[in-house]
């Protein structure tokens, strides 16, 4: 469980430290990009996905917050979680803690990549795609995990 953590905590470092910097490129600097099918265009989000809740947008940050510290606390309590899932929780850590960052440093969440070829398409970012990644991985090791319980019973 230690290399996990630590390799945790390097991941995390790193992924954590690409996005943001990033996002202070879109916010700070004119990276803006216009292509034929996706294009580079800053844009910020004061809701959650697909701009739901944006009435909420002054308190999301500490909705959001408060929602990690709890997961924090049940990952300390539930050591064999972290174990069996260590490397989705770490992408849904650094997706959620950078948004939640965002939202302190630039009152709402950077968000850059545009799809706009055949269907607009929302706006998202790396952060974005981690938690997406993230959630995946674990539906997979729950079905998978699921399927092996079921193979057993028979």
């Amino acid at each position: 469980m230690k290399t996990q953590v630590v390799l945790s905590v390097i991941i995390f470092v790193v992924l954590f430290s690409i996005d943001q910097v990033i996002k202070f490129g879109f916010a700070n600097f004119d990276w803006n990009v216009k292509g034929p099918y996706m294009s580079l265009h800053l844009a910020y989000n004061y809701g959650v996905a697909f701009s739901m809740f944006s009435f909420l947008a002054q308190y999301l940050k500490y909705i959001q917050l408060a929602m990690v510290i709890v997961g924090f606390i049940y990952l300390l309590k539930n050591k064999e979680v972290f174990k069996d899932y260590w490397f989705a929780i770490t992408l849904l850590f650094v997706g959620g803690l950078s948004n939640i960052l965002d939202r302190f440093t630039y009152g709402g969440v950077v968000d850059y990549f545009y799809w706009h070829y055949g269907f607009e398409f929302a706006i998202f970012n790396i952060s974005d795609v981690l938690i997406n990644i993230a959630v995946a991985i674990i539906i997979y090791t729950q079905i998978k995990q699921w399927m092996k319980e079921r193979k057993q019973k028979s």
